[in-house]
């Protein structure tokens, strides 16, 4: 194993979508006993949390900057927009599950008459990631298992028993890193890339007018070094990223809303309808209003960008 620290030249965006009427997206089953890693050069992010638990097998986890061994008993809690990568021990077969859950829609929803208190605890479990002994957890542990059997079976009422379990883990999952609000620093200071950083404020201010200095300034580096580095390591450019981020939320909003193209177009930071239609088009390769007329893209969809956002795991 490896205890020390491995570089990836590039990171992939790796985009879900969960299903409606659905209080979060479930991988199951045989289909994630698999050789992890095996094929693959780089790390990658989600746009929702992940939450894994391991039931067999070895191997790293590349959280980050940082390579840690996992083994079964095992459970992961992965802030979206964290690059990080699974890789089995000498290609052998392991076992995960995962949960992808939308954290701001769903607590904002919970506590849509406490706006200041839902940002706060949001900002709280968004503050770290965990590769944790279920043993040294066993309550965040069990109500992962849980919420994965939940979705397995989907018994009568199962939908309202994962909401209830889901914000009793997230709250959990906050006093786990207000307890350990020390190491959290420490790991900030010294682990968390510029790129995370950068990948991170797009996520909160995509709706705004942002420039490429901004985004330079908060990953303190100069304009011209971001834009390099950010190419390299995306394999795509800033801009092109920020226009599929809000190319993903506009797809998002058109599922919930009925406003029309304008309202839409300045909900997710486009300026214009014209330049909104030509981004769109760019990434799904239909206009908005084709996509929004079809009720089959109001299912789980491949969000295709050709150049380094993939679907799935």
């Amino acid at each position: 194993m490896n205890n020390g620290v491995r570089k990836k030249k590039q990171i992939q965006f790796r985009y879900y979508e969960i299903p409606q009427d659905e209080p979060c997206l479930a991988l199951l089953g045989e289909g994630w006993v698999r050789s992890y890693g095996d094929g693959v050069d780089c790390m990658h992010f989600h746009n929702y949390m992940e939450i894994g638990f391991c039931y067999e097998g070895n191997g790293e986890m590349e959280l980050d900057e940082r390579v840690l061994a996992y083994r079964p008993g095992m459970f992961t809690i992965l802030p979206k927009n964290y690059p990080h990568n699974t890789n089995s021990m000498n290609f052998t077969l392991s076992r995960w599950e995962y949960l992808f859950v939308d954290v701001e829609a769903f607590l904002k929803d919970i506590y849509r008459d406490n706006e200041i208190f839902a940002e706060d605890l949001i900002t709280l479990i968004n503050n770290r990631a965990w590769l944790a002994e279920a043993s040294a957890y066993p309550i965040a542990a069990e109500l992962i298992r849980n919420i994965a059997d939940e979705m397995r079976y989907k018994s009568d009422m199962y939908v309202e028993s994962v909401r209830g379990m889901l914000l009793s883990l997230f709250i959990h999952i906050a006093r786990m890193n207000h307890k350990d609000s020390g190491k959290v620093r420490k790991q900030q200071s010294s682990g968390v890339s510029h790129m995370t950083v950068a990948l991170h404020y797009i996520g909160e201010h995509y709706a705004e007018e942002l420039t490429i200095g901004e985004l330079a300034g908060v990953s303190h580096m100069s304009e011209t070094h971001f834009r390099r580095v950010f190419q390299k390591v995306m394999n795509m450019t800033p801009s092109d990223y920020l226009n599929l981020v809000r190319v993903q939320m506009a797809c998002e909003y058109m599922k919930k809303h009925t406003d029309g193209m304008e309202m839409v177009a300045q909900k997710c930071g486009f300026q214009s309808v014209s330049t909104f239609n030509r981004n769109f088009k760019k990434v799904m390769g239909i206009t908005p209003y084709q996509w929004k007329i079809h009720p089959e893209n109001y299912e789980a969809k491949l969000l295709n960008y050709k150049i380094s956002a993939y679907k799935g795991w």
